[in-house]
């Protein structure tokens, strides 16, 4: 796979089939070390109370980044980005 200028990469089909990817689905890439995971977002996702989807946001990159040094408030910038 290539990153175009924008930034863009292609989903494989077999992978968009497989997850239930289609057009005007949202997908979040989750950083876990060096590695990176594609994830499908609910179609609810947008209706679920904002501290629960934090909680989950948590709950997802936990482990994936080092904290040490950081203030509440950039800890949920990043998980918010």
């Amino acid at each position: 796979m290539r990153v175009t200028e924008k930034g863009q990469v292609t989903i494989p089909k077999a992978i968009r089939d497989h997850l239930g990817i289609v057009p005007g689905s949202e997908v979040e890439f989750i950083p876990r070390g060096t590695e990176v995971l594609l994830e499908k977002r609910a179609s609810d996702d947008a209706s679920v109370d904002p501290a629960l989807r934090l909680l989950r946001n948590i709950a997802r990159h936990r482990g994936s980044f080092d904290l040490d040094g950081l203030q509440a408030d950039d800890v949920i910038r990043l998980l918010r980005d």
